[in-house]
């Protein structure tokens, strides 16, 4: 039991970081409300509850794809369910814009670094959790397939967060009443140039995540490489 955890323990000090990243978020909030005797940013607790859902998916999208018999049977379920909630992880970015209406009630620093802490931690669910499940896709289809497809969510979910913040669209709306999202996706390809807004912010969000998701790609590669030198020296 402890060898086998020995193997995973990188995965489960990530799983513990964000735990504890997630607990830290919360109690800020709740001192929030408490301070403020608002309930300002009380969302920001579901929208980081929201947030853990693609990540658990991907965990045990993870954990079963090692096994061939569930392979073709659990994972393609778990990526569906994934796909459709992770826009949640990254979405938290953009409360944000809370600070241009929240700003009496609380000093302005406190409610900075209190985004700040949501935010990232819903950040780096959503990138762990890609991580998860391209590294599914590689082993199956191989790198070039990993990478089309990481970029490819990523896009999507920019889109499905400009949904989400503009439209308040949300992801079980998919399940309940799809033609409404259909109706608005087809209206902005079929009129490209009067909706010049949804293509630039889904643009620019594709940037900011695949250059955030890049970044930690490569530090892990760097400790790869270091970890190999090192037993080379040995």
């Amino acid at each position: 039991m402890v060898r086998a955890l020995s193997g995973h323990k990188y995965k489960l000090l990530v799983f513990s970081l964000l735990l504890a990243a997630s607990i830290i978020s919360v109690l800020l909030a709740r001192a929030r409300i408490a301070y403020s005797n608002t309930n300002d940013y009380s969302v920001l607790i579901w929208n980081l509850g929201l947030a853990w859902i693609p990540f658990i998916f991907a965990s045990i999208a993870y954990v079963v794809s090692w096994s061939r018999k569930l392979l073709y049977l659990v994972v393609p379920v778990c990526a569906f369910i994934w796909l459709v909630f992770f826009p949640n992880a990254p979405y938290i970015l953009t409360d944000f814009q809370h600070l241009s209406t929240n700003v009496n009630n609380a000093p302005v620093w406190f409610d900075v670094l209190l985004l700040l802490w949501f935010a990232w931690t819903g950040l780096l669910l959503g990138v762990v959790s890609l991580h998860f499940m391209q590294e599914i896709v590689t082993r199956t289809f191989g790198r070039a397939t990993g990478w089309v497809f990481t970029i490819l969510v990523t896009i999507l979910s920019s889109l499905a967060i400009f949904l989400g913040r503009f439209y308040r669209w949300n992801s079980w709306d998919i399940f309940g009443d799809p033609l409404p999202i259909v109706h608005d996706i087809y209206g902005w390809l079929k009129h490209p140039f009067s909706n010049l807004r949804v293509y630039g912010f889904t643009l620019l969000f594709t940037l900011l995540f695949l250059f955030v998701y890049l970044a930690f790609h490569a530090f892990g590669r760097v400790m790869q490489e270091r970890q190999f030198q090192e037993a080379d020296n040995k």
